[in-house]
């Protein structure tokens, strides 16, 4: 049994739904909602693109795992990771250790019907952005699954389903108690 106020972090491709479900999961258990890679726009003042641009994926990884590392030692929170959080070994280390994982599984098809008119994901900025989704998912999905307490598979379900599933388990994980079981 955990604590049961347990932090809650949300990994998994983009496009997956962990800023929408995580959101709404840390609504329902009336906890503070961070979504790392907001925060890491909130402290850079600049957008992720203009990272990328300016400090090539290695920079942003870097201010990626400073974020990770100060939000994850908080108490109580909920945090949706950036997809690719899960690339440094440290990023998952905090992640398992400091609270209960919850990975966000959806096939590459899907993720690229629901982030093929986003401009604002720079590794789809690719020739063919479907394909580099399913590159991404072959290496990442092992690294999901390590760091993983639960998988969800978010394909069918609508937003509210998901986050019922989630709260079920951390119910059942005793991670977190909503207001309405206590």
């Amino acid at each position: 049994m955990r604590d049961a106020n347990a932090n809650v972090f949300f990994v998994g491709l983009m496009g997956a739904g962990k800023t929408t479900v995580g959101r709404a999961v840390a609504r329902r258990l009336e906890r503070p909602f961070f979504d790392s890679d907001h925060e890491i726009e909130a402290r850079t003042g600049a957008r992720i693109p203009v990272i990328f641009e300016l400090e090539g994926e290695a920079g942003f990884r870097e201010r990626e795992a400073h974020v990770i590392d100060d939000l994850s030692a908080r108490e109580g929170i909920v945090l949706a990771t950036g997809g690719g959080a899960v690339l440094r070994p440290e990023n998952r280390a905090a992640l398992k250790e400091r609270g209960f994982v919850v990975y966000l599984r959806a096939n590459p098809h899907d993720l690229w019907l629901r982030t093929r008119r986003d401009k604002n994901r720079p590794l789809l900025q690719t020739e063919d952005p479907k394909g580099r989704l399913e590159a991404l998912y072959e290496q990442r999905d092992p690294l999901y699954r390590e760091v993983a307490d639960f998988v969800i598979e978010t394909g069918r379900p609508s937003v509210n389903g998901l986050v019922n599933m989630v709260l079920m388990q951390l119910d059942m994980a005793g991670v977190a108690r909503t207001p309405a079981s206590e």
